[in-house]
């Protein structure tokens, strides 16, 4: 049974998180030591293309997903043949395979894969290497890797790892510091900086600049600050938002802000696969408040066919705010 992220995670100083990140202390200990053997030990294979690595340094949504979008439609405006690859989490196919959202399903190859397929060429491949290979091979110019920071197998020619930057209502991306479980950080703050060559901030639309605070911790990691904004309007009228995502509780806000009037919202955990008492007990509670259904995309591809009709997609692009900065770190590896 999967579990939603615990909010705690991202709070400093809030009961019962302190008590329950003193118990997980020495989980976290063993984590992060087994990551870091894992990383040390490890042999990078150079798959013949240049891989673009966008990661995270934490568990939970940070926006990554539509990073990986905008950075293979960059490519693509400027002639590159770009491929998205993807380890195809929650998906039964091992690949390497290139997606058709035509023919496959979230079961099989994993729901961001499965939305990514409709903008570009997505490959899934649980040994990442082979997949980077396989898209070399049929016509990849440059390979964009949809996390993988702490996946040692395959040699990056440049990685980037995206964080969440809002640190409004008490939250604190990094939490205090503390590895899983007792914290978000998939491994130490200054272990994940030292293999990334720049920080993508990812910061609320409504959110010019971003907490000193935070980007002091990045110490001399260049920064670049981007925004997840709506690529269209919410729908007209009430709305029942639901969304099973790393925090999805970013969703209902989002939502709000652009304006929607969402009566309720209900969260699930990240990758949810929606069976059919979920979805007949969400369009009921939608019924009764007199309400239409909201989702994200990455939720939206997830859904059984049949109640795709029934739901709304909202759909969100990222926007960098100095776009030469990031043309600067791509230069390089474009042919």
């Amino acid at each position: 049974m999967k579990l939603p992220t615990p909010r705690w995670w991202y709070v400093r100083s809030a009961a019962p998180a302190p008590v329950a990140r003193a118990l997980l202390k020495p989980l976290s200990w063993i984590w992060a030591a087994v990551t870091a053997r894992r990383i040390a030990r490890a042999h990078r294979v150079d798959a013949g293309v240049p891989v673009i690595c966008v990661g995270n340094l934490t568990a939970g949504g940070v926006g990554k997903t539509p990073v990986v979008r905008e950075l293979l439609r960059r490519l693509s405006l400027q002639g590159v043949a770009a491929h998205g690859l993807s380890r195809g989490y929650g998906g039964s196919l091992a690949g390497p395979l290139q997606v058709d959202p035509a023919l496959h399903t979230t079961a099989e190859v994993g729901d961001e894969p499965l939305m990514l397929a409709a903008d570009a060429p997505i490959w899934i491949a649980r040994d990442r290497a082979a997949g980077a290979r396989a898209a070399g091979q049929a016509g990849a110019q440059v390979v964009v890797m949809d996390d993988g920071h702490q996946n040692p197998g395959l040699k990056k020619a440049l990685s980037l790892v995206v964080v969440d930057g809002e640190t409004r209502n008490g939250e604190w991306p990094l939490g205090d510091g503390s590895v899983f479980p007792a914290g978000p950080l998939r491994e130490p703050l200054a272990v994940g900086l030292a293999r990334a060559e720049a920080v993508i901030l990812m910061l609320p639309d409504d959110l010019a600049t971003a907490d000193p605070e935070l980007l002091a911790v990045f110490g001399t990691t260049p920064v670049l600050i981007a925004h997840v904004v709506p690529d269209a309007p919410p729908p007209t009228g009430p709305q029942l938002g639901f969304a099973g995502i790393g925090k999805p509780w970013k969703v209902e806000r989002a939502l709000k802000a652009a304006g929607c009037d969402l009566k309720d919202f209900a969260s699930f955990p990240d990758h949810m696969a929606y069976d059919p008492a979920t979805l007949k007990a969400l369009a009921a509670q939608a019924r009764r408040l007199g309400a239409g259904l909201v989702t994200t995309e990455k939720d939206w591809v997830r859904l059984p066919p049949a109640w795709r009709a029934r739901v709304t997609a909202w759909p969100v692009r990222c926007v960098f705010e100095d776009e030469a900065a990031l043309d600067a770190l791509l230069a390089p590896l474009i042919p």
